[in-house]
Formats: structure tokens, C-alpha cells, sequence
């Protein structure tokens, strides 16, 4: 079937919608706003606010296009399987969603949701994940900018990221086995682990409290770690570190440590290098 109709299945519990799209000239939103129980596959969304204040909902295998704006708000406990997001803001002030093999390209994606879990998906976007918490991330490779800013209680696993100014003002995240190709990396960041990553970019951990960064390679790094308190066993040689303010670096060579003559330049941090 195919509805247009504002509200068309407003506040259906306990249903299957299969095969259906949701488009036409009425142009109508929120067509499944208030739902419970719903069971969505093969469905074709291409109208605003479709699935809002939704509890407990299962969507697979269905399409929500560029024209679905704000797809998914103030849900909870809900299944997103083999989807294509597509349209600005699709995701937002929800809690307990798990997204698997999703293809999603939308602006501001995942904004102050909690509890996100994602399983091999791509992403591309604008301020994705922003001020978001309790998230756990698997295969995920990410396009756009300003990923994952304020986000708190974080685990990201074997994923691969591309995104300036990634991770700033980021609490308590722990990031493993990732590629993170990023300007200006986590500047900001309080409690941000790094086990076995390759970091790529010019500025990355500069302000951070609480650093910790484990057999990570940052040989296409320049001008790290200023004013950053950090504990860094690295593999293979940094370009340069520049005014670090404490804790300790490791790394097999430095090529040129930077301390400026300025009253925040007065650090303690320890450089060693191995070679």
C-alpha cells in the first residue's frame, strides 16, 4: 500500500508493514508517530517525521530517502537492520537503538541519542553522534566532519574515520584496532584511550586530559600533543610534539619537540625516545 495521509498509521500497535512506501501529493508527515510493537521491512520512506515517539519497533530491509527529514525522534528499543538512511537529522534524542549493515548518509546524524550500538555500517555526515553517550561501535567507517564532539562513554572498535576536528570535548572513549585520519584530533578530550590506532593528521591531542595512548602509530603526525597531559607508548616516529605538559611520550624517534617560551610551556613530561 501506499499512504500519504498526515499521521496515516499514527499510533499503530503491534503491527507488521511490509512493501508499503510512504510518499504522494498529499505530502503527509509522522505517518507511524506513536507507535508500539511495529514490525517495518521492504518499506520506501520519502516523507517527514515518519517515525517518531516509537517504542520498541524492528526496521529492516527499507529505504528512507533523501526527502525523509528527521526520521527517527524520541524513539526507544528500536532494531534498524540492511537500511539506507538518507535525509538530514535522521536519528535524534533516542535511546536503546542498534544499527546493522546500514548505509546512512545524513547531516547532524545521532544527535544526543544514548545507548547507540552499530555493526558494520558507513556513515556520512556533518556533527555525527553530537553530544551522544553510552555508545558501542564495530566496523564502522565514517565520512564528513566533526564526528563524535561531546560525546561521553564511548567504545569504537576496528572502524575507520575521516573526519577533521574528530572527538572534541570527547569523555571516557576508548578507541581500538581504527584508522583515524583527522586535523585538530580530540582536542579537549578527558579520558580518551588509544590501543593499537593509526593516527593521521597535523594538530591531534592537543588540551586533553587524561591521555592514554597504547602501541598507536602517529608517523603522519606534526605539532602533537600541546598542552596535553599524556601517556603515550607509540610505535615508529612522531614528526614533531610540541609543548606537552605532562605525563610521557615513548616513540622509537621525534623529529623535533617544540617548547615554547611562554608560562603554559613550563611542563614535566618526559620524552624518550628508542632509537
Amino acid at each position: 500500500m501506499t499512504f500519504d495521509d498526515e499521521r496515516a498509521l499514527f499510533g499503530i500497535h503491534d503491527a507488521e508493514i511490509s512493501g508499503c512506501e510512504f510518499s504522494g501529493i498529499s505530502g503527509g508527515e509522522s505517518a507511524l508517530k506513536e507507535c508500539g510493537g511495529i514490525k517495518v521491512s521492504g518499506c520506501t520512506f520519502k516523507l517527514k517525521y515518519p517515525l517518531w515517539n516509537t517504542e520498541n519497533g524492528e526496521i529492516t530491509g527499507s529505504r528512507l530517502n533523501e526527502t525523509c527529514r528527521a526520521a527517527l525522534w524520541y524513539d526507544n528499543n528500536i532494531r534498524i537492520n540492511n537500511c539506507v538512511l538518507n535525509g538530514i537529522k535522521a536519528l535524534r534524542e533516542c535511546e536503546s537503538v542498534s544499527i546493522t549493515d546500514c548505509r546512512i548518509r545524513s547531516l547532524e546524524f545521532g544527535w544526543k541519542c544514548r545507548g547507540i550500538r552499530l555493526d558494520s555500517c558507513s556513515v556520512v555526515s556533518e556533527y555525527p553522534f553530537f553530544m551522544s553517550r553510552d555508545i558501542d561501535i564495530d566496523k564502522l567507517e565514517l565520512a564528513g566532519k566533526y564526528a563524535f564532539q561531546y560525546v561521553e562513554n564511548t567504545a569504537v572498535n576496528s572502524s575507520e574515520i575521516n573526519s577533521n576536528d574528530a572527538f572534541w570535548h570527547a569523555k571516557n572513549v576508548t578507541v581500538c584496532d581504527s584508522v583515524i585520519r583527522s586535523d585538530c584530533f580530540a582536542w579537549y578530550s578527558e579520558n580518551l584511550r588509544l590501543v593499537r590506532c593509526r593516527i593521521i593528521g597535523t594538530q591531534p591531542l592537543c588540551y586533553a586530559k587524561g591521555l592514554i595512548l597504547e602501541e598507536c602509530d602517529m608517523s603522519e603526525c606534526d605539532l602533537a600533543f600541546e598542552y596535553s597531559d599524556v601517556r603515550a607508548d607509540m610505535t615508529g616516529r612522531i614528526q614533531s610534539v610540541k609543548n606537552p605538559l605532562s605525563g610521557y611520550i615513548r616513540a622509537d624517534s621525534i623529529g623535533e619537540v617544540i617548547v615554547d617560551n611562554n608560562r603554559r610551556a613550563n611542563s614535566d613530561c618526559e620524552i624518550i625516545c628508542r632509537k
